[in-house]
C-alpha cells in the first residue's frame, strides 16, 4: 500500500503544481487554484492539502520528488500564499462561507502541525525556511485556539485536536487547559458508534481522526474510546461494491456517494494501536477505493511517513461479515434525552447549525451476500434496497395531513423484520384570555408576532398514525403501509430508484413537469441495472396530486410515485433476481 500511496501523492502532486499561481503580481501568489471557483483558498481542501502533499512527496525516498529543490521552492511559495492569507487575529477564511473561521483555522492547525513535525524529522537543511514559517503559521493561531468558538458537533474534536497539536509542539500549558474545557462536555456518541451528525461520508472520520490526534497529544488515551466504537459500526454501514451508507447523513454528504477512503488512516492507526484484526480487515476494504492522498487531517501519505509502523502491516485482516442483521442504537434511551430539552440549560436554536435532535434514531442494516438493505427512523426515506447494480435509493411517505413527508419515529424488531411507526398531530389554536394579552397602548397596530401564542388553547386536534411492517421473503422484502385515520387524506409513496438504470411496466405513466418521474398505476414494475433487476407489485393511482406541498422531490435518480388515500392498508412487495 505504501507504494500505491506514493505513486497517487506524486500524481496529484505533479497534477496541483500545474494549478499553482505562480504570477508573482497576482493577489493570490503562490496559493493553488480551487477548481470549482478558480480562486486560491488556504483552507484545509484548499492550498493547505497540497502543502502536505507536496511536503510528503519531499520527505519521501520512494517518490520521484524526493527532496526536489524546485518543488521545495514551490512549496516555500505555497506557504508564504497562507501566512499572507492568515487574518491578524490568527484565522483564515475558506472563501465559501465562515469568515475569520476558528474551526477552519483548527483544520489547517493539525495538518500544518504535521508537516511541521515531519520537516523536523527530516532534518534536512533546504526546508528549514519552509518549517520556520509553518510554525509562525501555528503560532500566530493561539488567540483564535484560544478563545474561538465551533458550529458544529464535530467542530469541538477540531479546535481540541488543533490545541493538542499546538500544545505537542510549543509546551504551551493554556492550550492544553483550553482543550480540556472543549473535552468536558463529553462525547456525542451513542453506545454503538454513530456520532450526532449521523455522517458516515464525511463527519465521521472528521472526529474519529481528530480524536485519535488529540489522544495522542494530550495524553487522554480514554479519547480513544468513540473512535473505536464508530469504527466498529462502520463495518455495519458499508454497502457490498464499498460505498457507505449515506441514506439518513444529517450533513451535505446524504445520499451521495462516499467510499470508505477517508477511513482508510485511522483503521490503519487503530488497527496497529490495537493489534486488532478486525480494524485491519476494514483498512483493506478502505483501501480498496483509496484513489486520492486525502484532505489535510486524513492525509495518508503523512500518515505513512510519520508513523513508519503502518508499513508493516504487522496485523493481519481477520474476516469482515457480509451476513447479518443489526439494529444500531435500538437500545439507546432517546426519547429521554429529548424530554430533557429545556431542563438542561438548552436556551433556544443553534445559530448558522441545528439540533441534530435526529441524534440516536434507531437504523436496521440487513446484508445478504450482494444484497444490502437499510431501514431508518428520522430520515427522508424510511427504506432503501440494493442488489448487485440495481439501486432502489429510497422509498418514501408524504401526504396532505402536515402536510410534506412523514418520517418514521420508532422502529422496533419483529421477527420476519422491523416495524416502523410515526405519529403526527395537529390541530388549532383558540383565542388568548384577556388578562394574558399586551397592552396596545400607543402602538399603531397588533402585529401577530407580538402576541403570547402559547396561551392559546389546543382545539380539534387530529392524530395521524401510520405504520409500516418491513418483512424479508424468501425472493425479497415486503413493506406493508397501514394508516386507519383520518380518513381521505392524499398520500403518496415515492420510490427512487438510480439514474443508471432501466424502468419497465405497462401502467407508468410521466407526470407532467417533473423530471424523470413516473405514476406507477398498477400492475408489476422491474428496474434493472448490469443485469440485476427487481420486480415491485403492486401500483396504485387513487389521486391524481403529483407533488405533496411540502414535499421535497429529489434530483439525479428515477422518481416512481404510488398514489393512495387514507385509509391505507397497501402492501409493496418486492422480488429480487
Amino acid at each position: 500500500m505504501f507504494n500505491r500511496i506514493t505513486a497517487i501523492n506524486d500524481k496529484w502532486t505533479e497534477e496541483s503544481l500545474a494549478m499553482q499561481i505562480t504570477d508573482r503580481a497576482s493577489r493570490y501568489s503562490g496559493g493553488v487554484r480551487d477548481p470549482l471557483s478558480g480562486v486560491a483558498w488556504p483552507n484545509h481542501t484548499g492550498t493547505a492539502q497540497y502543502i502536505a502533499a507536496w511536503a510528503a512527496a519531499l520527505s519521501n525516498p520512494q517518490s520521484q520528488y524526493y527532496r526536489d529543490p524546485a518543488l521545495l521552492q514551490r512549496l516555500q511559495q505555497a506557504v508564504d500564499f497562507m501566512l499572507r492569507f492568515q487574518h491578524e487575529d490568527g484565522t483564515i477564511s475558506p472563501g465559501w462561507t465562515n469568515y475569520h473561521s476558528p474551526p477552519d483555522t483548527a483544520f489547517v492547525v493539525v495538518g500544518l502541525a504535521n508537516i511541521y513535525t515531519l520537516l523536523e524529522q527530516q532534518a534536512w537543511e533546504p526546508a528549514c525556511t519552509v518549517q520556520n514559517m509553518i510554525g509562525m503559521f501555528l503560532q500566530r493561531t493561539f488567540p483564535a485556539m484560544l478563545t474561538g468558538g465551533v458550529h458544529t458537533p464535530n467542530h469541538r474534536w477540531v479546535l481540541t485536536a488543533a490545541l493538542g497539536s499546538l500544545y505537542r509542539i510549543f509546551g504551551e500549558d493554556e492550550l492544553k487547559h483550553r482543550a480540556e474545557e472543549w473535552l468536558q462536555e463529553g462525547m456525542d456518541i451513542t453506545p454503538d458508534g454513530e456520532w450526532t451528525e449521523r455522517s458516515n461520508g464525511i463527519y465521521n472520520t472528521v472526529s474519529d481522526i481528530m480524536l485519535y490526534y488529540a489522544a495522542r497529544d494530550l495524553n487522554r488515551p480514554e479519547l480513544l474510546e468513540p473512535v473505536r466504537l464508530n469504527l466498529r459500526m462502520m463495518k455495519y454501514l458499508v454497502h457490498p461494491d464499498g460505498e457507505v451508507v449515506t441514506d439518513y447523513s444529517g450533513r451535505q454528504d446524504f445520499g451521495s456517494v462516499f467510499s470508505l477512503a477517508d477511513y482508510y488512516l485511522c483503521y490503519k492507526l487503530m488497527a496497529e494501536h490495537d493489534g486488532d484484526a478486525e480494524f485491519a480487515a476494514l483498512a483493506e476494504l478502505a483501501g480498496r477505493s483509496v484513489n486520492h492522498p486525502g484532505s489535510l487531517p486524513n492525509q495518508i501519505m503523512l500518515g505513512f511517513l510519520l508513523y513508519p509502523q503502518l508499513q508493516s502491516a504487522a496485523v493481519q485482516p481477520g474476516e469482515l461479515p457480509d451476513r447479518y442483521r443489526k439494529v444500531i442504537n435500538g437500545a439507546f434511551n432517546r426519547r429521554e434525552l429529548l424530554e430533557r430539552i429545556g431542563q438542561d440549560g438548552y436556551g433556544g436554536p443553534v445559530r448558522h447549525s441545528k439540533q441534530h435532535t435526529e441524534f440516536g434514531a434507531p437504523v436496521a442494516r440487513v446484508r445478504s451476500g450482494s444484497t444490502s438493505v437499510s431501514v431508518m427512523t428520522e430520515a427522508s426515506s424510511l427504506f432503501s434496497l440494493r442488489h448487485g447494480k440495481a439501486r432502489l435509493l429510497g422509498v418514501q411517505l408524504a401526504s396532505s395531513f402536515e402536510p410534506g413527508l412523514i418520517t418514521m419515529d420508532s422502529l422496533k424488531e419483529t421477527e420476519a423484520g422491523f416495524l416502523l411507526e410515526s405519529t403526527g398531530d395537529k390541530g388549532y389554536y383558540g383565542t388568548i384570555p384577556a388578562d394574558k394579552l399586551p397592552p396596545r397602548q400607543g402602538l399603531p397596530a397588533s402585529p401577530w408576532y407580538l402576541l403570547p401564542h402559547g396561551e392559546r388553547l389546543l382545539t380539534h386536534s387530529q392524530t395521524s398514525k401510520v405504520s409500516v411492517r418491513v418483512s424479508e421473503h424468501s425472493g425479497g422484502w415486503e413493506l406493508h403501509f397501514t394508516a386507519p385515520s383520518p380518513e381521505d387524506v392524499l398520500t403518496q409513496i415515492v420510490l427512487l430508484f438510480g439514474s443508471e438504470g432501466t424502468l419497465a411496466g405497462e401502467a407508468l405513466a410521466p407526470v407532467p413537469g417533473m423530471k424523470e418521474t413516473s405514476f406507477w398505476k398498477s400492475g408489476k414494475l422491474r428496474y434493472s441495472s448490469g443485469g440485476d433487476w427487481m420486480e415491485l407489485t403492486d401500483g396504485s393511482h387513487e389521486h391524481h396530486l403529483a407533488e405533496v406541498r411540502g414535499m421535497s422531490y429529489p434530483d439525479g435518480c428515477q422518481k416512481v410515485i404510488v398514489t393512495l388515500i387514507t385509509p391505507l392498508d397497501y402492501t409493496l412487495r418486492i422480488s429480487l433476481s
